[in-house]
């Protein structure tokens, strides 16, 4: 197991890969349509867009940590 100080960048792994995932199939699935070599052409454009959105997330986490606690209620119990 992964020990719990690297949380932060065990979310930020699993959320990139998941949201380059599926933003990057949507993305080449519009620009080309079902085309031959579609899924090479989208596993391309997935590890690049994993690669600019990895690091995005874990430098941007703060700044949307902060964000979320301005406009969400406070818990009182």
């Amino acid at each position: 197991m992964i020990p719990a100080r690297f949380t932060r960048f065990v979310y930020a792994f699993f959320m990139a890969l998941l949201v380059s995932m599926l933003v990057s199939f949507a993305i080449t699935l519009s620009n080309l349509g079902v085309v031959d070599g579609l899924l090479m052409i989208w596993l391309r454009a997935w590890f690049f867009a994993w690669l600019v959105a990895f690091p995005s997330v874990t430098l941007m986490a703060p700044l949307v940590n902060m964000l979320v606690a301005l406009v969400v209620e406070k818990d009182e119990r």
